[in-house]
């Protein structure tokens, strides 16, 4: 028998809705819980929401209980989530990690959970999951999200420590290799986003939710409403690029989206990232190469050329300078191209 447990409201009280296929001996247990009520309307049977009815839940169905577990996602959280203007995929990645974490702690209220669990479920993650810290960084973000936004808590960093990441210079093609690999999306649409990447610096998350107007070609820029918004800004739109884009406008005729798969669907990133991939397969180019890392050439090779890192940091939409300062690692620029300002005085 498998019964679920999912938070519900009737009458503005908390309750705990228990869904299950029909059984009389299920049901005869359930009606020896105090507080229990049948909704017709729903046609669910409800208990309490406290921790003590749900454990006197686990005892009665003791024997013939599978599953019994209370993982729902509150609403509270979601309607966080969409007051903060996070976006849906953003959303959707919270809400799995936090999922994750309720699991854990199936008999527990998410709001009774306390900071000593959180740090032990954080130790499980790395010591018996062993969790990359990039997973680690998402599920502690999750959790994070609910103390402060929802419960209005604050969590000290000793409950939900953040991984060290280990500093890593990032990975960037040269600008033959770019050449070679961009020569070979043959596809208009596939082309105009891909170029969108090592053109702007912009991300596949960042380009599927442009719309026509954010393009303006009198200026020559292009507008990149923040899923946050609070991180507006503009990029420089490349003349290569507004060429291809003139095409694909006349070709494509976009509706609400930039990049549709179908009127008013946005593209897929997927579909965007294999038409990449296809591409670097086809050139021919060894060396690792994935739209982040094209996205890297991008910084990389503004330094390169003198672009003041500011610009550049503006340009990703980075808060912090040393964010952006990560790809001075990889830069070819050394202290024997710099020029000493003596060596420039006539004495």
């Amino acid at each position: 028998m498998q019964i679920e447990l999912k938070e519900c409201s009737i009458k503005d009280e908390k309750r705990i809705a228990l869904i299950f296929k029909y059984d009389r001996e299920v049901i005869d247990l359930i009606k020896q819980i105090e507080g229990r009520k049948w909704s017709v309307n729903d046609k669910f049977w409800h208990i309490p929401y406290q921790e003590e009815v749900i454990q006197k839940l686990n005892k009665q169905f003791k024997d013939k209980l599978e599953f019994v577990e209370y993982s729902e996602v509150p609403a509270e959280y979601i309607d966080a989530l969409v007051r903060e203007d996070y976006n849906e995929s953003t959303i959707k990645t919270y809400s799995q990690n936090f999922r994750k974490f309720l699991k854990h702690y199936p008999n527990t209220k998410p709001a009774d959970i306390t900071p000593d669990q959180i740090r032990k479920y954080i130790v499980y993650l790395v010591e018996e999951k062993k969790c990359s810290p990039s997973y680690q960084n998402n599920a502690i973000t999750a959790i994070r999200f609910y103390y402060t936004k929802v419960l209005d808590r604050e969590l000290d960093d000793y409950y939900a420590p953040r991984p060290h990441r280990p500093k890593s210079t990032p990975k960037v093609l040269n600008e033959h290799e770019v050449a070679t690999i961009l020569k070979y999306v043959t596809n208009l649409r596939d082309k105009c986003m891909i170029f969108l990447v090592y053109s702007a610096g912009l991300s596949p998350s960042e380009i599927i939710y442009l719309k026509p107007e954010h393009i303006d070609s009198k200026a020559m820029k292009i507008f990149i409403s923040s899923a946050k918004g609070d991180k507006d800004r503009y990029v420089v739109l490349a003349e290569k690029l507004l060429v291809f884009l003139q095409k694909y406008f006349k070709q494509y005729k976009p509706k609400m989206w930039l990049f549709e798969s179908n009127p008013g669907k946005q593209y897929s990133k997927r579909k965007l990232q294999k038409a990449f991939q296809t591409a670097v397969k086809r050139s021919g180019i060894k060396k690792t190469a994935t739209l982040t890392i094209l996205k890297n050439s991008f910084a990389v090779h503004l330094i390169e050329k003198g672009v003041d890192i500011r610009y550049i940091q503006k340009m990703l939409g980075h808060k912090q300078t040393k964010t952006t300062m990560k790809y001075l690692k990889a830069s070819k620029k050394d202290i024997k191209a710099i020029t000493s300002p003596l060596d420039n005085l006539e004495i």
